[in-house]
């Protein structure tokens, strides 16, 4: 019984700490505090040198459940990725999620060889456990104060964040052979290398497509397919890893195949993967702080704050600066991404493995790991903001999200049915807008289902339900927030061709000569891009309008507010009569001279 009691009194413990973990998370978003250092402290508190007095020294424990963990959350990454989004950043992404990796932990070693007095191996192998960027701490650190990064600058850090993992452990794994083995040779660490990245990939992207297969031939009931799809994720895992490749480049490639594949039950088993891959870092962290112990740590103390300060002020910016150098980004950008170089519970974990096969100062790594993840977390964390804005490359989040609902169709996988909340200030209720490639298809009010011809008007507090397609759910959300007040266009940047996007399209067609719907002819230029691109619009995207092409050239409050015009290059300039040419010319003054407000 007694047995059966500490069994019992183990649960308990460990439901309140996860408990406690996630309840602390509401605390530490509100101030903007890295939920990381949150459940290590909490995992530290529980530990042996602290109040909860717990005994914990189980790594094989630790190692399996971070290895689940980190296979979710990689998984879950993969998941999310479109392809559209990383096309044009995957060439930097993965220079730096190898390449990077390798420079970091090169400029790290030496530090760690003269701070801690080890030799070479291991001080190279303590520049492999903190070289990798943690793609967790980092999106969650951005979503938590409200950031909104430049396309390009958060795809790369998504990109590379999910990549770099399997590079660090594998280098991690050869070194820690290195050291455990005495010897070793350039050309079967290629050999390895080449291995798991092959077979990896292959195991990733063949159970990607079986995954695939099975959710949209199989009818299995209501419910199960999330579940089905995260144990899928953890078999391509263990498969690839019995292999000896990189399972964990494996889940990132079948999850990216999964996600930009059309398949059942999409958004329900996106929602199930964000719990799951919560509570396995939760977890995760718990453990991890339950394994630290702080008077030990302290004899590593300063030989491992020296480690973080030159990995973040020198081995990372020099590695970022050096990768990125033949790509266009621009210093503002190759800063940003050097300093976002979060290090976080994957670090931690790959200190793990040494102390997994009992090597030689084992608690050494991990100790310093531990260092250099608090200092990180704080250090860059708490100034990831600041950063971001001082240098440009992203915005603050004004608006938040409406609720948005979303319901699968049986039978099909091209449409789904997606609602809101319709809201005061919404595009949709203001304007009258809505996506060209989206319909509006119920609408329910005091309980009551109706259709969208018997509901009409729609009025505020009514939730309408529209037909779009599943990858188009989020560029919705637009249309159904409260939008915030468009700042007025700065007079500067109208010029030639350039207008205001609150010119109506009548005007523009009466000045330029060219044929507009009529249906659509009281839209605003802003208007017209809101109903007609496929995504939120950005600077630089671009619409046909007739014979002219117009091209968003500046966004305020999340919609276009100047515009450029692109004429036909290839077409003779008419002859226009002058009686018309003077007509054409008061129109177009009088056109100027209401925009910017003469």
């Amino acid at each position: 019984m007694a047995s059966l009691d500490t069994v019992s009194i183990g649960i308990l413990l460990g439901s309140v700490l996860v408990m406690a973990g996630i309840l602390s998370s509401l605390l530490a978003l509100r101030f903007g505090a890295p939920l990381l250092l949150v459940f290590l402290f909490i995992g530290m508190a529980a530990g042996e040198s602290g109040p909860g007095h717990l005994q914990f020294s189980d790594v094989q424990t630790t190692y399996l459940v971070g290895s689940i963990a980190l296979a979710l959350i990689l998984f879950d990454g993969g998941l999310k990725t479109r392809f559209q989004t990383i096309r044009t950043v995957l060439a930097p992404s993965m220079v730096l999620a190898t390449l990077g990796v390798l420079l970091t932990a090169l400029i790290t070693a030496p530090v760690a060889w003269y701070a801690l007095d080890l030799n070479w191996p291991q001080a190279l192998l303590v520049g492999a456990v903190v070289a990798s960027t943690d793609a967790a701490a980092v999106f969650l650190l951005v979503n938590a104060q409200g950031l909104r990064l430049r396309p390009r600058v958060g795809a790369t850090l998504e990109v590379e964040s999910g990549t770099n993992d399997p590079f660090a452990i594998f280098l991690t794994l050869m070194l820690v052979e290195l050291l455990s083995i005495g010897e070793s040779s350039a050309w079967h660490v290629a050999w390895q290398f080449i291995r798991e990245m092959v077979i990896g990939g292959l195991i990733g992207v063949v159970g990607g497509w079986l995954v695939v297969l099975a959710l949209n031939r199989v009818s299995l009931p209501q419910g199960l397919h999330a579940p089905f799809v995260t144990t899928a994720a953890l078999v391509i895992f263990g498969v690839a890893q019995i292999g000896h490749s990189s399972g964990f480049l494996a889940v990132y490639l079948a999850g990216m195949l999964i996600g930009n594949r059309p398949t059942r039950a999409h958004n329900s088993v996106v929602a199930f993967l964000d719990a799951a891959t919560w509570l396995a870092q939760i977890v995760m962290f718990v453990l991890l702080g339950l394994l630290v112990a702080p008077e030990r740590t302290l004899s590593t103390l300063w030989p491992g704050v020296v480690v973080a300060l030159v990995l973040m002020l020198v081995a990372r910016p020099v590695a970022v600066f050096l990768c990125l150098a033949p790509f266009p980004f621009n210093w503002r950008e190759k800063t940003f991404v050097a300093w976002v170089g979060l290090r976080g519970a994957v670090a931690i974990f790959l200190a793990s493995i040494p102390m997994l096969v009992n090597l030689p100062n084992a608690y050494v790594y991990f100790d310093v790991a531990f260092v250099v993840v608090i200092i990180s977390l704080l250090l860059q964390g708490w100034t990831l903001a600041s950063a971001a804005r001082w240098l440009h490359v992203a915005l603050p989040r004004t608006e938040r999200g409406p609720r948005r609902i979303e319901l699968d169709l049986p039978g099909q996988l091209e449409q789904q049915l997606i609602g809101y909340p319709v809201r005061a200030n919404s595009l949709f209720l203001k304007r009258g807008l809505i996506p060209s490639w989206s319909k509006p298809t119920l609408v329910i009010r005091d309980e009551k289902i109706l259709s969208p011809a018997e509901a009409a008007p729609v009025v505020k507090g009514d939730y309408l339900y529209l037909l779009a397609p599943p990858e188009k759910a989020g560029s919705l959300d637009r249309f159904f927030v409260d939008m915030p007040a468009a700042p007025a266009p700065d007079p500067h940047l109208l010029g030639d061709f350039m207008m205001a996007g609150d010119v109506v399209l009548r005007d523009v067609a009466e000045a330029y000569g060219i044929t507009v719907d009529p249906a659509e002819a009281h839209l605003t230029l802003a208007d017209y891009f809101d109903v007609h691109l496929d995504q939120v619009p950005r600077a630089g995207a671009t619409l046909p309008l007739d014979s002219i092409v117009l091209v968003a050239r500046h966004i305020g409050g999340s919609r276009v507010d100047v515009v450029g015009l692109r004429l036909p290059e290839d077409e003779p300039e008419p002859v226009v009569p002058p009686t018309r040419r003077v007509a054409t010319q008061a129109r177009l003054a009088k056109l100027w001279t209401w925009m910017l407000g003469a």
